[in-house]
């Protein structure tokens, strides 16, 4: 396998709650042609589908290794830098960055040896805010402000090629370092975010209020962050060690 190709097979084009199977074969062509064939499918409305074999155009490999997924977070498994692609500023704040921006961010961390997803929304709604926060930043194409939306395969072709000429003009000289030191994927990261929820509740940290803004602020955080293992095992500690605590006040636990 080549270096270009080994970059390549570390990077996912993830489809959330698509609705017409079209827009999958033409996304499975479009990703294709550009030397990528991971595709990993969030809730499709339909799938598999003879739309979607007709539009991949002879891309019928990248469909029979599609996975489909009931949640994002099974699509983002493994992936330790997740981008979402929006063409609106949404109410969560994200770092923004233009599609040139991403692929050098995305190559980067191929580079390092961390696995990668780009996340692409609904048709016609895009990504949820929830979608959103489970994304490291969020990248805009600059179309022209009164007629601003794609088709959702335009999109993926426009990232997959500036993927594609970045990995075509820098190959990294750089060994990916031990597996230890790679940020926490997707899964670890939403197991950390239970445990740290459970634990504002155990604490009674809300006092009545809904938890649901002080959580979104706490994903951009953590995610921010980007973590790693041995990291996320310190703040596991710490929030069981308050969980402890809180039940020692209750009268429920034992000194240790």
């Amino acid at each position: 396998m080549t270096a270009i190709a080994e970059l390549a097979a570390r990077v996912r084009h993830v489809l959330v709650r698509t609705s017409h199977p079209g827009n999958i074969g033409s996304a499975a062509r479009a990703i294709r042609t550009m030397g990528f064939e991971r595709l990993e499918l969030v809730a499709p409305a339909r799938f598999p589908d003879r739309e979607a074999s007709a539009l991949a155009a002879g891309a019928d490999d990248v469909l029979a290794r599609a996975g489909v997924h009931a949640e994002l977070v099974d699509g983002l498994a493994g992936c330790n830098l997740a981008l979402g692609l929006s063409a609106r500023r949404r109410g969560i704040t994200l770092p923004e960055l233009s599609p040139r921006e991403a692929a050098a961010q995305v190559l980067a961390a191929a580079s390092r040896g961390e696995q990668v997803a780009l996340v692409f929304g609904n048709e016609r709604s895009g990504l949820e805010n929830e979608e959103l926060a489970r994304c490291h930043a969020m990248v805009r194409i600059p179309s022209v402000d009164d007629f601003s939306s794609l088709n959702l395969s335009q999109a993926v072709q426009v990232m997959a090629y500036e993927l594609r000429v970045a990995m075509l003009e820098e190959t990294p000289a750089a060994a990916p370092p031990a597996a230890e030191e790679l940020p926490a994927d997707a899964a670890q990261m939403e197991r950390f975010y239970e445990h740290l929820a459970q634990t504002l509740d155990d604490i009674e940290f809300h006092k009545g209020r809904a938890p649901t803004t002080i959580m979104l602020r706490l994903r951009k955080l953590f995610q921010r962050a980007q973590m790693d293992e041995r990291e996320l095992r310190v703040l596991h500690g710490i929030l069981a060690d308050a969980q402890r605590m809180a039940d020692l006040a209750r009268g429920k636990g034992k000194p240790m």
